[in-house]
């Protein structure tokens, strides 16, 4: 009754009632109290989803007190060292390598920002799985980098918590908790029945109680120290978990969760003691291989290991294989008990697969040291329960990332990992648990003898290989292998060491290859990816982390261990798959981690540990069955590139790429070579040689006949093949990575090879050199020295801007001496992904060669000393000094002399680099090797020994070889008739040379296996290869020839020379005296066998006398016979292909003359003048038609009524103009809160602001001629410069709409590229038919009085405009109309306060002329100083653009009454009719705008307008602007100085030439403006402050010149377009108004420069000055509605802007990311995923946000609509790239931001600190200002509106 009582009162009295209660001595009546409570409070029975417990607890916890206050004060008593802070996947953190011990150690923002790591190698990263703050951990990262916060330790000064603060957390947690266990046992239903939805139902509704369990852990150390001890107490788990007897729900709940246990395949302990292992399995899926596991040898029990029963996944697979267990012996399974609350909370977090809540949850209270104990424990009990929920779940990469989150966390921690290996036996679950993890997925191996193979493979077509599944397990793994302690616990226990072993043997020979032979296969299966990721990951890591701690000579004895292991397993594979001697034929693997695990430790032993090679093989058998297998894979490889597996579809090239690709090729490729040449310096190196041409099929071409056949390839095959085998050779003999090469000596032969193909950028460089230890460390071996290797083999270039636009990063490039000395092309060949890369290579050394001179041909690859062999393998350089290669080497020297089919240069090439290295590598203990033969091998009477160098002069007169009958050796003469010709021809038949690689091999290898004494009876097989079926209707048959050679290799060398160098007697006989060694390094076929004779002649002087001897009687080479057809062909051949590179020479010559006209005529629109279309401007005083040129149908003709000629443009609405300022310095984007960028001061709002104003005091259609808007939002016109006809554009414009494969612009909306020069263009301005007979009338000036001019410009207004007549042209022109006003938007054509009215329509078309007069001038810089025909004059096209505004604007005639002409010229007579005026006045003239007038005027009046005319116009208008000028400056003054000029002008008005005084006018504009309402009486108080300084008559001139200067450059320019007149040419921006004065007439031309101009000598006042500017002030003064400030602001207008300019960017990226990379949207108040900024107003928006979305427009597209009228730059925040949306596209720009080598981090993937490029963000902002995105950036897509 109690609890009722309690539950309607107060919360936080109860509360606190209950708190004092139980803090006296005697509390058993307050726990009694409390218990009660609780039992209704916390009562599981309620939906979760009710919080009123929630809020009993809070208030209970806080026992009375404010919940928040509590947190406050629990927090003070935080005694944590470490942050701890847990964060979820994206979330930004930093690593850094410096600091940290363990490779995962990560921090987080804060403890990075407030930690020193200058000059440390970090980076920051996206956080992938989610992970947690290690700073304060002194296990994971050293003292130094921890920050100020945790670097102090807290714990000294923290007072001791007062007992009764969380007495109540501990008396009412326990049962908060249960309640949350009760709830989720309740919630939970197996995965089977029920759906995932489900589950995440339940935990939505469990969201606020484990959020208040969170919120709990953050509270700091006190607190977790109490939940520890809740979680961790057996007894209240015990007390608690059962319930009560009489609670019905309690007891139900448990059985759930026992049941739970149960379908889990795990049992509690007490139905365990019950049963027999058979109930164990028992379970709903066959007990699932219930490996539950826990310390404690219990029975070994088989019977539990069984296969998943859920062979669905398998089905149309090949059947999977069960496996006997191969469990250790004392099992590892035992049942899983639950103790504590921790325990179950994990098991629950598990089944309900990782919820992100509870692993935070869980991790928060990983800083208590108790917790992280138990925790891990814990973890480690439930692993294999974990990997099973894992490989059943369907969101498996989820909850992979949420398991790795977890124990990243752990096992990080060396400490903590020994202590779990010593406890839980941590390393024999983790294999364990591998281990059946993979054998759920094993098929039988096809491998070898497909039927009785009893070897399995994992089958990577399963999802748990082909999604990666098995990852965070051998994440865990590879995590613990790197620490000391726990790797030697694993390489001392042997019987795990077998258990890997036979993991490791799972992955032998997977995904198996077989070669398709006759169709193409149907389906590419993509399964590769999987086997190799597998490999890396699985098998290749770990190995890697095992060898870290073998280094040293006292982890000799692990070495010897893992070896013999190895050579155990590799045994068990050879016969399982019954694998006798020859590999199966068309199937290859690239899987042989048994291979490479063995080849790794038998490398490190003899690098680090110095153990004896010897003592490490296995006997010669084994060592032949070993080679075979990766020998198998080299020959792949080749044949693979030969396109003989072209059948099995684009992935077979894919595995051959990936097998030598960076990340693989030191596990994979390396380790298999190195392997091969360990056999090969043990086996016999006959043996060895004639294997390898065996397995690369080219054993038929070995003979010195001319013609052969080959069973095994094609022809077009055999070169390839034969270039295959010999290169492989070259490396099998050269390459030193694992015998003997330093580190360091690796790293740099790395970085040359990979520089030399390609220069690189620094991270590519990084990505591509092979990293020694386990990669996903991020350590690079050494990493200090890879910057100090980097700059000494390469130099940086910094990264340029091409003017195309292209973006280059900063690359390294091999220095020169690294060209000359250490360029390897066999490392090159050895590490190409692409065979192109080769050449690459090749080219870049030619062309290094060329530039310096050392030689012009094409050269050949150069050859490169090696560094000396360990002696542990000198028995490699037996091959090059055995008769085999030698026999071999003589026959190709032959066939290349000969010009036999399929020989190559690369063959030679490769045959001259064995030669040389033989002679290079000298065998030294050749004389006892020299046994005397006891058997006659039916090779040795080729050569006497095996030395290279003896054999090299050996002469070798006959050989027998086996031909086809029509052959040309074949003696077609009748046998010899004469006994003496008998006995010699039999005399050659017994000298004549046979060879046979065939049999010699296999003579070799039977005596190897008589000598090891194995059953030679099981070895007998069928010689499948050497006899062979013949197949009807094939090549004749094989006879057997005798051919008389009679040379040596020598005198081959010497006459191969000749050959090539195309000389008789190429060398002289005493050429070697005189030769110049040291030239010889570099150079082509010709140099190499120089430098090959050069060293033989000084290593023997026996070759040296040969040589002479040979050079002093050699002659041409002499075919067997003269006239032999494949002779004639091959010299037939060669003339062919003389004459055809001939004539490809030439037509290449007449193409590259053909372009440079072409370009020169279409391209070059940088000289204006080349045609008269393309600046239109200048189209000079010509007597007939201007002629256009169609770039269509390419007729040249003039543009006509019927048949107009048009310009191609680009229309686009721009706001560049409206965005400019009065500062010359951009603004700053704010990076704090406190910084704000206000918009105020920007052109566009000025003139908006001018407007309204206007139109709430004057008429609107006054209003709406007084301004010009189109700032924003206005059209701008550019063209390419190119004429189309408008029929030819219309029928282009179909033909594209048919055309599908268009991309990036749209058909529809008027989009095309120019038929020529492919420029992006929109819509086609018609040109005007030229009528060159007026034009002279134009120009012509005529001295009439200026009052004459007046007259006649008034009498031209006047003019009433003719209707044009209906004509292709006019609708044309209407159309380009509708075009412009479609352009841009509605809003920003609309200021009338009558929408569409004429009036509306007439300010837009003046302002279109105006908009693109303003443009062309900032293009040209802001003035017209030097003169210069700037890019903007190219892309000009105002003439046209004049004519058609014209056109359409002298429909609109002006109302006489109001043409502002007459108050320019007039002074009005009758001043009273204007008190009965509309309500309305007009605009004053002083408040108008003087170019906007402009513009009207010449618009409005008859075109052609003649020159005078205009000039009059201009004379005029200068009058109203100077004017206007003045009264400007006057407001600027203080009132004294107002007087004082007043009285001083006032002396010199009746002066004469008063009207040009600037004095007088100035004191007269001053008095006038002072009557009625004076426009004075606002400011008076603030001048006085403001003018401390005086103005000086100077500055006065000064200010009127800069007042007057915009609108004489925009009338400049006018005239320039409409008369085609040069601009002015001054460079001094000093003299800028003078010759603009001149320029337009303002002045005489006669003027001197060195006269000062005055402003006021312009003017030419019609009337009386005085008059009129009494008229015009008065319009002022007299305006009643008006405030005095009002008619201020309108007064003083100021006409100057600075150029437009972006934001100004922070030097470091970081200061933007850091602030914007949080901060929350303005208008969403959520943070955006895609956090965008634009660069032009500094708007802070979401991309792609659907929170921002309106009218389904994404933020970013309206922004870019309000902003720049549809063109938008942004820089996204995340990626620190910019986009570009201009229109319905966008397109990516690059970024303006590089790292310190110069590089893009697109996505901020590296997270390497990156600086502003300001070249880079000067080329943006001159695109964004010149509006050329479109043409210089290529790759654009549509947006619909989704950025």
């Amino acid at each position: 009754m109690m609890a009722a009582s309690q539950l309607r009162r107060d919360k936080r009295a109860t509360a606190a009632h209950l708190k004092a209660d139980l803090n006296r001595t005697d509390n058993s009546s307050g726990v009694r109290q409390l218990q009660e409570l609780l039992d209704v409070v916390l009562n599981p029975e309620k939906p979760a989803a009710d919080t009123e417990a929630l809020d009993w607890c809070k208030c209970l916890i806080a026992g009375g007190e404010c919940f928040e206050e509590f947190c406050k004060t629990v927090r003070s008593y935080d005694n944590a060292t470490l942050c701890g802070l847990v964060w979820t996947a994206n979330f930004v953190a930093y690593r850094c390598r410096t600091c940290g011990i363990s490779p995962c150690m990560s921090l987080c923002a804060e403890c990075f920002n407030n930690g020193d790591h200058t000059g440390h190698d970090f980076n920051m990263f996206r956080s992938q799985a989610g992970g947690a703050c290690d700073c304060g951990d002194s296990n994971v990262m050293r003292d130094s980098g921890f920050c100020r916060r945790h670097r102090l330790r807290n714990w000294e000064n923290t007072p001791s918590i007062p007992l009764d603060l969380l007495l109540m957390s501990e008396m009412v947690l326990p049962r908060f908790i249960l309640c949350i266990i009760q709830y989720l046992r309740d919630g939970y239903i197996e995965p089977d029945t029920s759906t995932e939805r489900d589950l995440q139902k339940v935990l939505q509704q469990l969201e606020p109680q484990i959020s208040f369990l969170e919120e709990l852990t953050k509270m700091g150390g006190a607190m977790r120290t109490v939940l520890t001890k809740i979680l961790t107490n057996q007894q209240a788990f015990k007390d608690l978990s059962m319930g009560q007897e009489d609670n019905l729900f309690a007891k139900t709940n448990y059985d759930k969760y026992l049941s739970a246990l149960k379908n889990s395949g795990l049992v509690s302990v007490e139905e365990k003691s019950q049963g027999t292992a058979a109930d164990v399995t028992s379970g709903a899926e066959g007990g699932a291989g219930a490996m539950v596991l826990l310390a404690g040898p219990g029975s070994p029990d088989d019977s539990s290991k069984e296969e998943d029963q859920d062979g669905g996944q398998s089905v149309g697979q090949r059947k999977r294989v069960k496996l006997s267990s191969s469990t250790k012996d004392p099992c590892i399974i035992e049942s899983l008990k639950h103790k504590c609350f921790l325990e179950e909370l994990l098991f629950w977090t598990i089944k309900y697969e990782f919820p992100q809540k509870m692993v935070t949850f869980l991790l928060n209270m990983l800083p208590d040291q108790d917790y992280k104990i138990t925790f891990t424990k814990t973890f480690v009990q439930h692993y294999a329960f974990i990997m099973k929920t894992l490989m059943k779940s369907h969101e498996s990469d989820t909850m992979s990332n949420r398991i790795v989150h977890i124990s990243v966390q752990l096992f990080s921690n060396e400490e903590l990992a020994r202590h779990m290996t010593e406890e839980c036996q941590l390393l024999d679950i983790m294999v364990t648990v591998l281990l059946y993890m993979m054998e759920s997925c094993l098929i039988k191996s096809e491998l070898q003898d497909e039927e009785n193979s009893r070897h399995v493979v994992v089958n990577c077509s399963e999802a748990l290989l082909k999604n990666n599944t098995y990852w965070p397990l051998v994440s865990d793994f590879i995590n613990i292998l790197s620490h000391q302690s726990v790797a030697k616990k694993f390489l001392e226990d042997h019987s795990l060491l077998m258990l890997w072993m036979s993991f490791v043997s799972f992955f032998q020979g997977m995904n198996l290859n077989k070669r398709e032979l006759n169709e193409h296969v149907e389906f590419e299966s993509q399964t590769y990816y999987a086997a190799f990721a597998a490999e890396l990951e699985a098998c290749a890591q770990p190995m890697w982390g095992l060898l870290t701690h073998c280094k040293v000579k006292e982890t000799q004895e692990y070495t010897k261990t893992v070896v013999r292991y190895c050579l155990e397993t590799l045994q068990i594979w050879f016969d399982a798959i019954g694998f006798i001697d020859e590999p199966a034929p068309n199937q290859v693997t690239f899987h042989l981690p048994l291979h490479r695990y063995y080849a790794m430790f038998l490398s490190r032993a003899v690098k680090c540990q110095g153990l004896d090679l010897d003592s490490l093989l296995p006997d010669q058998e084994m060592l032949m069955k070993i080679m075979v297998h990766p020998l198998q894979i080299q020959a792949c490889l080749s044949e693979i590139h030969s396109n003989m597996w072209v059948r099995n579809g684009l992935q077979i090239k894919g595995q051959a790429m990936t097998y030598v690709q960076s990340h693989f090729c030191n596990s994979m490729i390396d380790p298999d070579i190195y392997l091969l040449q360990v056999c090969a310096s043990r086996l016999d190196p006959d043996y060895f040689i004639s294997s390898v041409f065996e397995r690369f099929k080219v054993v038929d071409l070995l003979t010195m006949a001319s013609q052969h056949q080959n069973a095994v390839l094609d022809l077009e095959q055999e070169r390839p093949m034969l270039e295959g085998a010999l290169t492989f050779l070259v490396i099998l003999t050269s390459l030193r990575i694992h015998l003997g090469m330093t580190d360091d000596e690796i790293l740099r032969a790395e970085m040359v090879s990979q520089l030399c193909m390609n220069d690189r950028t620094h991270s590519a460089l990084l990505d591509l050199i092979p990293e020694n230890p386990n990669p996903k460390s991020g350590i690079v071996p050494g990493s200090c020295s890879f910057e100090d290797m980097l700059s000494a083999v390469a130099d940086f270039k910094a990264p340029v801007f091409e003017p195309g636009g292209s973006m280059q990063q900063g690359m390294y490039t091999p220095k020169g001496e690294v060209w000359e000395k250490e360029f390897d092309p066999i490392m090159v060949i050895l590490r190409t992904v692409y065979r192109r890369d080769v050449q690459s290579a090749m080219d870049r050394y030619s062309a290094f060669l060329k530039q310096y001179g050392i030689h012009t041909g094409n050269p050949w690859p150069p050859y490169k000393e090696r560094t000396s062999l360990h002696p542990c393998y000198k028995g490699l350089i037996r091959l090059l000094h055995c008769k085999t290669l030698h026999i071999v080497i003589f026959t190709l020297l032959y066939k290349i002399w000969m010009d036999h089919q399929n020989m190559s240069e690369h063959v030679l090439c490769m045959v001259l680099y064995l030669i040389e290295l033989g002679l290079d590598n000298q065998v030294h203990d050749n004389k006892e090797e020299e046994e005397p033969c006891i058997e006659e091998h039916c090779h040795d009477s080729w050569f006497p020994g095996t030395n290279l160098l003896s054999n090299l002069h050996h002469v070798i007169n006959f050989v027998r070889v086996r031909v086809p009958e029509t052959a040309p050796e074949v003696k077609r003469e009748a046998p010899p008739s004469t006994s003496s010709e008998a006995s010699s021809y039999g005399q050659n038949l017994r000298e004549a040379q046979v060879f046979s690689l065939v049999a010699e091999r296999r003579r070799k290898f039977q005596e190897i296996i008589n000598r090891s004494n194995t059953e030679a009876t099981q070895v007998v097989r069928p010689k499948s290869s050497s006899t062979r079926w013949v197949p009807p209707g094939t090549p004749p048959q094989l006879v057997t020839e005798i051919l008389e050679i009679r040379e040596s290799m020598l005198s081959l060398l010497i006459k191969l020379h000749q050959k090539m160098s195309s000389k008789q007697n190429s060398l002289s006989a005493s050429w070697l005296e005189d030769m110049d060694t040291s030239r010889l390094a570099h150079g082509d076929g010709i140099t190499a066998i120089e430098r090959i004779l050069t060293k033989a002649a000084t290593r023997s002087c026996q070759i040296k006398r040969s040589i002479q001897d040979i050079c002093g009687k050699v002659s041409p080479p002499v075919p067997p016979k003269k006239n032999s057809p494949t002779d004639k062909k091959a010299m037939d051949k060669e003339e062919r292909r003389q004459r055809a590179r001939e004539r490809q020479k030439k037509l290449l010559a007449e193409f590259a003359s053909r372009q440079k006209s072409f370009m020169e005529t279409a391209m070059d629109v940088e000289s204006p003048d080349t045609e008269a279309a393309m600046d239109l401007g200048s189209s000079e005083v010509m007597e007939s038609e201007v002629l256009y040129d169609c770039v269509i149908c390419g007729q040249s003709g003039p543009s006509t009524e019927d048949r107009p000629t048009g310009l191609v443009v680009l229309l686009q609405a721009s706001s560049v103009l409206g965005h400019r300022c009065k500062s010359q310095e951009p603004k700053n984007l704010p990076t704090t809160d406190e910084e704000h960028i206000y918009p105020v001061d920007t052109c566009g709002v000025a003139h908006d602001v001018r407007l309204t104003l206007m139109q709430q005091f004057f008429k609107d259609s006054s209003c709406l001629q007084s301004v010009s808007i189109g700032w924003d939002g206005g059209v701008y016109v550019q063209t390419c410069g190119h004429t189309l006809h408008i029929d030819c554009h219309k029928s282009y414009m179909e033909s594209l709409r048919n055309d599908q494969v268009l991309q990036g612009f749209s058909v529809d909306k008027g989009e095309f590229t120019c038929p020529l020069c492919r420029q992006f263009a929109n819509s086609v301005l018609p040109c005007r038919p030229g009528h060159g007979t007026d034009a002279g009338a134009w120009h012509t000036p005529t001295n009439k009085k200026l009052c004459v001019l007046v007259k006649e410009v008034e009498g031209l207004q006047d003019k009433l405009a003719l209707f044009p007549t209906e004509s292709n042209l006019s609708k044309e022109m209407e159309l380009v109309i509708k075009d412009i006003k479609n352009t841009t938007q509605k809003k920003y054509m609309d200021y009338g306060k009558s929408p569409g009215s004429p009036d509306n329509d007439f300010l837009f078309m003046y302002s279109v002329a105006r908009t693109n007069l303003e443009l062309e001038l900032v293009h040209r810089g802001g003035n017209l100083c030097s003169g210069g025909a700037s890019a903007a004059a190219k892309r000009s096209c105002l003439n046209q653009l004049f004519h058609v505004l014209a056109m359409h604007m002298r429909l609109y005639s002006i109302d006489s009454a109001y043409n502002p002409w007459t108050k320019l010229t007039q002074v009005a007579q009758n001043k009273e009719s204007e008190d009965f005026d509309e309500e309305r006045p007009e605009v004053p003239m002083l408040f108008r705008d003087v170019p906007s007038l402009l513009i009207i005027f010449v618009l409005t009046m008859p075109q052609p307008l003649r020159k005078e005319h205009f000039t009059c116009v201009v004379k005029m208008l200068y009058n109203l602007q100077f004017t206007q000028a003045l009264a400007a400056l006057s407001t600027k003054f203080s009132s004294e100085e107002r007087q004082a000029w007043v009285t001083s002008g006032a002396l010199k008005k009746n002066v004469g030439n008063s009207e040009k005084c600037v004095e007088a006018l100035l004191s007269y504009v001053i008095s006038e403006l002072s009557k009625d309402k004076s426009v004075y009486k606002v400011n008076a108080e603030e001048t006085t402050m403001l003018s401390s300084s005086v103005w000086s008559p100077q500055s006065i001139e000064f200010s009127l010149q800069q007042f007057c200067l915009p609108f004489l450059r925009l009338s400049c320019l006018l005239q320039h377009h409409l008369y085609g007149e040069n601009l002015t040419g001054c460079q001094e921006e000093e003299e800028e108004f003078s010759s603009l004065s001149v320029c337009l007439g303002l002045l005489p031309s006669a003027l001197q420069p060195s006269n000062t101009v005055h402003s006021a000598s312009c003017l030419e006042w019609p009337v009386n000055a005085f008059d009129l500017v009494t008229q015009w002030c008065t319009e002022v003064t007299g305006l009643c509605q008006m405030h005095a400030e009002q008619s201020l602001t309108l007064l003083v207008q100021d006409p100057q802007w600075a150029a437009p300019r972006l934001l100004q960017l922070p030097d470091n990226y970081n200061i933007i990311f850091q602030y914007y990379h949080r901060k929350a949207c303005t208008a969403c108040k959520k943070v955006p995923k895609d956090p965008a900024l634009c660069l032009v107003c500094g708007a802070f928006v979401c991309l792609k946000g659907v929170c921002c979305k309106q009218q389904g427009v994404c933020e970013c597209v309206l922004h870019s609509q309000h902003c720049g009228a549809a063109t938008g730059i942004f820089l996204l925040i995340n990626a620190s790239v910019i986009i570009i949306i201009r229109g319905h596209r966008f397109c990516l720009w690059g970024s303006v931001y590089l790292d310190a080598h110069g590089e893009e981090d697109r996505d901020l993937r590296r997270g390497k600190p990156l600086f502003l490029c300001e070249e880079r963000y000067r080329v943006l902002e001159q695109q964004w200002v010149s509006h050329t995105f479109d043409h210089i950036n290529k790759r654009w897509g549509p947006h619909y509106n989704g950025l």
